[in-house]
Order: C-alpha cells, then structure tokens, then sequence
C-alpha cells in the first residue's frame, strides 16, 4: 500500500478537527467537502457563512455538516483578543489591535489550535509561507526541544518512469531556512527523521547531501554538511545516515557500493536533507514537476502545535492530502509533536 493510501486510511481511523483558515477559498472548500463526506477529518471552515456556502454550490459539492466560524462575529473573540495581547503585548501591541489581529483568518485559526478546539490547522493556499509561518510560530511558539522551525515535503514516486526512486520520501528543508548551519542541518535532519518514522511507517534513512561524496571534494560547505552528519550520529545512533553524499549514491545502491565509505543507508535513503533552501527548493519543485512526483506540503516541524503550510498553486488533490496527513500528525498517540 502507497504511503499516501496509509495515511488517508490512519486519518480515518482517528479522524481529528483541522482547521482551514481559508475557508473563502473554491480549492479549500473543494477539498473540505471530500474531507467530511470520506470520513477522514473534521474540517472547520473560516470566513463568512453565505460567501461560503454560495462558493460551494456554484463548484458543486455540499458544506451544510461542515462547521463554519466567522472569526469577525465569533464568540470567542473576546478570548482570543486577550490572548494575541498576552502573546504579543512586550512587542508594543496593545488591546485594540490585538482584537483586530484575532479576528484575522490566520491568527483565528491557529488559535482554535493553540485552545485544542482543534487539532491543527492547514493554510497558504491564499497566504504566504512567510505569513502562514510567522503567524503560527507567535500563536503556537517554538517547541522547547527545538530551536526553530523547519520545513519538510512528502514526496510520492508513483509512476512507470519512476525507477531509482519508488514509494516515498520526506525532503527538508525545501521551504524555510536558507543557508542552514551545520547545527542547524542537524536539527532538520533530526526532525524530519522522526517524522519519517510517523507518516512513511519506516525506519529513517537519511541522506545529508551536497556536491561531493565521502569526502570527494574540499570546500567549508562540503565541511558544513560533514559536521551536521557527524551531529546526527552523535545525538541519536539509531538513524541511519550518510553524508556528505551527492543524490545519486544516496538512491543507488550499485553507486553507494563504490562512492560511500562506511555506509549506513545503502543507497536506499527515504530522508533527503539539503544543504540550502535554494538547492532544495530547486530540486522538489524539478522532481515535481519534471519528473511528475507528487509534492505534498510544506509540513512544519518545530512547533508546540500542528500547523501545515500549502504553496499558493496547489490543487485539490494537494490540499486534501495536506489535511489527511494533518490529521496524523496531530494524533497526539503519535511523536508528531515533533513535526
């Protein structure tokens, strides 16, 4: 079973309230829509009631058991400006503008998460990764055990021509940090491990990568990489890693024999750590787009809670996969927290 199958399938099995901030959206309630009516999460809409419910008839699909929350005339509005001006009053904001800001789709949503009247909350189909970002990161705040936030895609190889690489991956950080340290490399690599563990169901095995391999080349930012491995091993022998290593040992076992001394991963990575936002950017959205993968996310890691970016082209299809694997992540049975 394909690990996009599974996930749909642990979502219905636990089915968790996701919050979707653009709920003004056609794709967004599009998706809502398939969502409730397959049983895999309870989605609450944000924005006015009838522009919602005109939008979802006029694409065709039914919103009526669908909970929908105006944050401009919701009851909790009052709490929720409290709280913005808890969070945020050392920055100079004062009650008036913390209302106003809680009455804001983005900072709503991620309110209903930080209370637990939901789950998590998936969002970006209208705003920006930096919006969506900084919006969670002052609502929900940084995990104590993290030093920031990361990013990571669900990358689905699942076609014909897909022959070096079949099943899934995660890729990080492909969204966020531009020029990662090496602690930093690290802490991504880290996270985005065990959060392999939560949504592929599989040992981690990571790849940190960059243009040389095993020592193949001198550089500091060939060094950059060699440090952040030698942090992963330190802080945690259980996951399997190799690095620095260029992409094609890190999926080819016949290449790994020959390129990667002392391997751990064989060729047979499933983690794909990038040294930069710029290489990783570049190479998610090449696979996807050149090489027809499926490109799930930007999934945030870092956080206390569950709160998930989605690039502003996404489909349909993207966005319901991004609340379905939301939905996992949240289960707080889970190590999810992590993500």
């Amino acid at each position: 079973m394909q690990a996009l199958d599974r996930i749909i399938e642990r979502a219905k099995a636990s089915p968790k309230r996701i919050v979707l901030p653009e709920g003004f959206d056609s794709r967004i309630i599009q998706a809502a829509a398939r969502i409730h009516k397959e049983g895999i999460a309870d989605p609450i809409l944000l924005g006015e009631s009838e522009q919602i419910m005109r939008r979802a008839e006029k694409v065709g699909v039914d919103v009526s058991h669908i909970e929908i929350i105006n944050p401009a005339n919701s009851d909790m509005l009052l709490e929720f400006g409290e709280l913005v001006y808890q969070l945020r009053k050392t920055k100079g904001i004062d009650r008036k503008q913390a209302n106003e800001l809680a009455k804001t789709p983005l900072w709503f949503g991620n309110l209903l998460v930080k209370t637990d009247y939901a789950d998590g909350s998936v969002s970006g189909a209208v705003h920006s990764t930096a919006n969506v970002v900084r919006t969670a990161i002052r609502a929900l705040g940084v995990r104590s055990d993290a030093k920031m936030v990361s990013s990571f895609f669900l990358m689905v190889f699942d076609q014909p021509h897909h022959e070096t690489l079949r099943g899934s991956a995660l890729f990080a950080d492909c969204a966020l940090i531009v020029e990662p340290t090496a602690e930093q490399m690290a802490e991504i690599a880290l996270a985005t491990a065990n959060n392999a563990r939560v949504l592929l169901e599989d040992d981690p095995r990571v790849a940190m990568l960059s243009f040389s391999t095993s020592g193949s080349a001198r550089h500091p930012k060939v060094s950059k990489v060699q440090q952040a491995t030698d942090i992963v091993k330190d802080r945690d022998a259980t996951i399997q890693v190799d690095g620095e290593i260029q992409f094609h040992a890190a999926v080819q076992p016949k290449i790994a024999k020959h390129k990667v001394i002392d391997t751990q991963v064989h060729g047979r990575s499933n983690v794909f750590v990038f040294p930069s936002l710029e290489a990783g950017n570049i190479a998610y959205k090449m696979i996807q787009l050149a090489g027809g993968a499926k490109a799930i996310g930007p999934f945030l890691q870092g956080l206390n809670k569950t709160a998930n970016d989605l690039p502003r082209s996404c489909s349909v299809d993207d966005i319901y996969y991004t609340i379905a694997a939301t939905s996992v992540l949240a289960n707080k049975s889970t190590p999810a927290a992590i993500g």
